[in-house]
């Protein structure tokens, strides 16, 4: 299933990157206008399409990052 119902994708715009931010909220690379962009409805935050395409692959269908297994404090 597409993660899209997790993320509005939308086109940079000079409103956008004036008014909201014009990094992206997880690498801080500057956004210009024209590039897609991710608005990311879990966190309230834009982010470029590669850190949405990360973001997408530890979610679920449910838009939850999925929890890594971990073994404990020092596993």
């Amino acid at each position: 299933m597409s993660k899209s119902a997790c993320f509005v994708t939308q086109q940079a715009t000079e409103e956008i990157l004036s008014r909201v931010t014009n990094v992206c909220a997880e690498c801080y690379t500057e956004l210009q206008p024209g590039d897609i962009i991710h608005y990311d409805m879990q966190n309230y935050r834009y982010l470029c399409e590669r850190c949405q395409e990360e973001l997408c692959e530890k979610m679920n269908d449910e838009c939850e990052i999925i929890a890594e297994e971990s073994e404990g404090l020092f596993g």
